[in-house]
């Protein structure tokens, strides 16, 4: 009898610790990043703002007890490396969510089968068009046309400029907002006279730049990320075009800080408030960025605060969904994000509902320049 006691009271025991073993159990968020490439330098910066925001999150206990572990692939800014690495992320990994970086078209390929795997996915690019897929994936991206109205309202209001040129890489985002900017230039009393695309990696655009100045064009309304936008600022000196405006995308500081130094006050770029701090006023949006701010600047002092910014408001929507949740099942994280009240970010207000996966609806912009090699908000 003693030994049956003994035998029972040791199942119990082992049980009460399997059950703690798999309570412990992290919470796997997947993350398929451009790290090298042309989309190295945002997809970085996210991958970056994941992991500040999975520590605070740890720090306070997690997701429903458990804690947070971020598992990145490498996709190379490549979208057939981008599916590679969705498939092992879920198949090895077995990640419960995806949380992923800036690349369209990676994303894009790998909808359809991690729909199928039914996890849902928060992303910093657009959104896949197909429905279903839009089902289970959450965009923290504004809107293009936000920034293609935020620099078409500054041309139309600060400026005599009327003929523009649009200047374009080949990604989705990109040939999406082009097709926006054409649309919308109109109704802000624009003209588009020309329209030219570059390539991520070229390191010399003054024939596309000497066929919008040849048409009239008084200002670049530059469409894509990254270094090139600093080879347009060198090109647009080069060519002596001394009065002519470099409008550039949201980007990294580093890249307009290195522009401005060629350009000045000529190059205007889209913010979201959260790169221009210091000018912001008192306010639900100040302190959403201070509170971000307090732990970004504790690890990257010296690192533009934008895109990580984003992918840390994506990580506390996720905590709200969670505790809505009561759970990380998939089906469940995704329905609970439908759910999550309006949250003030420190890049912007987000809004998700049943029918709407891009959470920004309202215009966060401001359009901001560089003064003595600070950024600034453009008067």
């Amino acid at each position: 009898m003693n030994t049956l006691r003994l035998l029972t009271a040791a199942v119990t025991v082992i049980t009460a610790l399997s059950s703690q073993a798999g309570a412990a159990e992290p919470v796997k968020i997947g993350s398929s990043l451009g790290l090298t490439g042309y989309a190295a330098m945002v997809d970085r910066a996210w991958r970056d703002g994941l992991e500040v925001a999975a520590e605070v999150l740890n720090e306070q206990g997690g997701l429903l007890g458990r804690k947070i572990e971020v598992l990145v692939e490498d996709n190379h800014s490549l979208p057939q490396d981008a599916v590679v690495g969705y498939r092992k992320l879920i198949s090895s990994d077995q990640v419960d969510l995806f949380n992923s970086g800036c690349v369209s078209a990676g994303n894009f390929a790998a909808a359809a089968f991690v729909m199928q795997a039914k996890r849902p996915m928060y992303l910093c690019s657009i959104l896949t068009k197909r429905d279903q897929e839009q089902a289970w994936a959450f965009s923290f991206l504004a809107p293009p046309r936000f920034e293609m109205e935020s620099r078409y309202r500054y041309l139309k209001e600060r400026t005599n400029i009327r003929k523009i040129g649009l200047l374009h890489d080949p990604t989705p985002y990109a040939l999406l907002m082009k097709g926006i900017g054409e649309e919308l230039a109109k109704s802000f009393g624009l003209e588009v006279v020309s329209v030219e695309s570059y390539k991520p990696d070229d390191s010399d655009m003054t024939v596309q730049l000497g066929r919008i100045n040849a048409a009239g064009g008084g200002a670049i309304v530059k469409i894509g990320q990254g270094g090139s936008t600093v080879t347009a600022a060198k090109n647009i000196r080069q060519l002596g075009l001394d009065k002519m405006l470099l409008l550039a995308s949201n980007d990294d500081g580093a890249v307009f800080l290195e522009a401005g130094k060629v350009l000045g006050e000529r190059l205007l770029y889209v913010a979201p408030p959260v790169q221009l701090p210091k000018q912001l006023q008192p306010g639900p949006t100040k302190d959403a960025v201070d509170a971000f701010l307090t732990h970004w600047n504790r690890k990257y002092p010296d690192r533009d605060p934008t895109t990580g910014a984003r992918a840390w408001d994506s990580m506390m929507v996720l905590a709200k969904a969670a505790e809505i949740a009561k759970s990380v099942d998939g089906t469940a994280l995704r329905d609970a994000t439908e759910k999550v009240p309006p949250y003030q970010g420190a890049y912007a207000a987000f809004n998700f509902s049943r029918d709407q996966h891009v959470g920004i609806t309202e215009n966060p912009f401001l359009i901001g320049t560089v003064v003595d090699n600070e950024l600034v908000i453009a008067k």
